[in-house]
């Protein structure tokens, strides 16, 4: 592929755009080329400063642009439909978490990728936090032996303010709930270190908010290794976000990633300590939100995938694996069953 620009356009400009804005910004090999929202205002406020142009309508976005990246920033329950109509009209395609609430849904993205072969991007920034990418190597090193344990807690807090943002937001049509939204990039996460999963249990309840959705969930999980596994999520936390945080537990090894976007490394032990152990709490960072700093290393590792044509960390078939998960957990919540995978969903209300 050409060494000249990547012209990229973004599909909805709310709450999450002025993070990926910055970072197409600071990527010289990246250029915003036009930016569109249902609410225009929103649309000119993305591209205020920048030569591109600003959109109503993505579908006269793509007739008058030539692009060679969509992102797509939409409501979650916007994602898949939007994608398969800008599938064929472009290089790349990069969709925000979940890439579809049903996996019908994912399904019919990734084949209309296929089917044009275009590349097919999900957003999951935290694999690329400087913990996590860390506890990653060590993983793949063996350096954990057999697993034992992995757990995800996500404790933030969502005032009834953020929901009355839109009307989509807590619904199952468009949104889905905590598990869906904040703590799909953990769930992502834990199943991304301790393997494919085999069964879930789970709990869901609406505490605090006025929404359709869950705002509190846990979830068991057996994992086809044996292993056990721990999801712990709320947008009930008060008054303020307290953490988001990994932990995996071994047999020759613990590591414990906290923070409040899995950004600060908490503990790091092993039985066989080796002499980079003792630089390993350099990982740790301090990060502006709860959306940390992982997209910059995210679009860089796309911009690398595109220009190389190699298979990316974070593509259609690996961003399908947590939505199996997150519907099984509904699932399991919903019916009071334990759940096995890989299914196909029944009775699950989410994107419908």
């Amino acid at each position: 592929m050409s060494k000249e620009r990547l012209r990229i356009g973004l599909v909805g400009c709310g709450r999450i755009s002025p993070r990926h804005l910055q970072v197409i910004q600071a990527i010289p090999e990246l250029e915003l080329a036009a930016a569109c929202d249902l609410v225009e205002a929103k649309a000119r406020k993305a591209v205020a400063g920048t030569t591109a142009r600003a959109y109503v309508d993505f579908q006269e976005m793509l007739g008058r642009e030539e692009l060679d990246v969509v992102s797509v920033l939409t409501e979650s329950g916007a994602h898949a439909r939007v994608g398969v109509e800008i599938a064929p009209r472009v290089k790349a395609l990069i969709l925000e978490k979940p890439m579809a609430l049903t996996l019908e849904d994912a399904d019919r993205l990734i084949e209309a990728c296929d089917a044009s072969r275009t590349r097919l991007f999900v957003v999951k920034q935290n694999r690329y936090n400087r913990p996590v990418v860390r506890l990653r190597q060590a993983l793949e090193a063996g350096r954990f032996g057999k697993l034992v344990m992995g757990t995800v807690r996500v404790r933030w807090c969502r005032g009834q303010d953020y929901y009355d943002q839109d009307a989509w937001r807590g619904t199952w049509k468009d949104d889905g709930g905590v598990l869906t939204n904040q703590a799909s990039h953990h769930v992502d996460l834990l199943q991304w270190m301790m393997g494919p999963v085999e069964s879930v249990k789970a709990y869901t309840a609406t505490r605090l908010a006025r929404i359709e959705t869950e705002d509190t969930g846990v979830a068991i999980l057996r994992f086809t290794s044996g292993a056990l596994g721990v999801i712990e999520a709320t947008t009930a936390t008060r008054p303020r976000d307290l953490e988001g945080s990994l932990s995996l537990l071994g047999e020759r090894g613990s590591v414990v990633i906290g923070g409040f976007a899995v950004n600060k490394l908490e503990t790091w032990s092993f039985a066989q300590p080796v002499p980079e152990d003792e630089k390993a709490f350099e990982a740790s960072v301090q990060v502006p939100n709860v959306y940390g700093l992982g997209h910059y290393e995210y679009y860089l590792d796309v911009l690398e995938a595109i220009r190389g044509g190699r298979r990316s960390m974070l593509d259609g078939l690996e961003g399908r694996k947590s939505l199996e998960l997150i519907n099984a957990i509904y699932e399991s919540a919903a019916t009071g069953a334990e759940v096995r995978l890989h299914y196909k969903a029944r009775g699950v209300r989410l994107g419908h």
